[in-house]
């Protein structure tokens, strides 16, 4: 039997989850599973394609060993001194980030202060919203996809001009009301910053996510 996390779904199958509507909500293909993990063509300008591993092992080490270009990314549900072990010294280890789930609804209603204005958009089973100054200035914005029984949280931005006024909350309950399935897993990737905001609205860390990158 497949060990359950009480947060719902189960480890591997919340990580490839949420790759999924990820690349739903980024315009990307889907992950191709590859070596115990998944590959993922980004294509950016950044990034030319990354490989995520919901756990350490042998597929994760190959990778590492088999990469020697910069603007590939290797990303693993574990924290820093795990991945580093499985790394040759070229790859250099990025800021960590937290996967976070979801379990109760988004709390109170959106609550704009002063002239702020909000969008909501969905198409299919992607939404988007920005906030908006009273002159259309951009001040927050975020996107969410549904897929595989996974919400998935997205680019949730507060402009550095408009923060601590409550626009990325604001963002987080507007995206929350086009959850079509109750039974969708919520769940992000945050930052070390944006932790703390998620965590006000009741979200958990579900494991810590390291990056590694090979510098150009």
């Amino acid at each position: 039997m497949t060990a359950t996390h009480p947060a719902g779904l189960p480890h591997a199958e919340l990580v490839e989850a949420w790759l999924r509507a990820r690349s739903l909500s980024r315009g990307v293909p889907q992950p191709v599973a590859e070596r115990g993990g998944w590959r993922v063509e980004t294509a950016s300008e950044k990034e030319i394609r990354r490989y995520v591993f919901a756990a350490p092992g042998d597929g994760l080490r190959a990778v590492a060993e088999a990469v020697t270009e910069p603007r590939i990314a290797l990303k693993l549900c574990a924290d820093e001194n795990i991945m580093r072990a499985c790394l040759p010294p070229r790859w250099t280890l990025l800021p960590g980030a937290f996967l976070m789930v979801c379990d109760t609804p988004a709390p109170g209603d959106v609550r704009l202060p002063g002239a702020y204005r909000l969008e909501l958009s969905t198409r299919d089973a992607i939404s988007a919203v920005r906030i908006l100054t009273g002159t259309g200035a951009l001040a927050a914005s975020g996107y969410a996809a549904e897929c595989a029984g996974a919400f998935v949280y997205d680019r949730i931005v507060t402009e550095e001009a408009h923060r601590r006024l409550g626009l990325g909350r604001a963002v987080m309950i507007a995206l929350a009301s086009t959850r079509r399935s109750q039974a969708a897993q919520e769940v992000l990737v945050a930052t070390q910053a944006g932790r703390a905001l998620y965590a006000t609205l009741g979200w958990t860390v579900r494991a810590p996510y390291t990056t590694a990158i090979i510098p150009e």
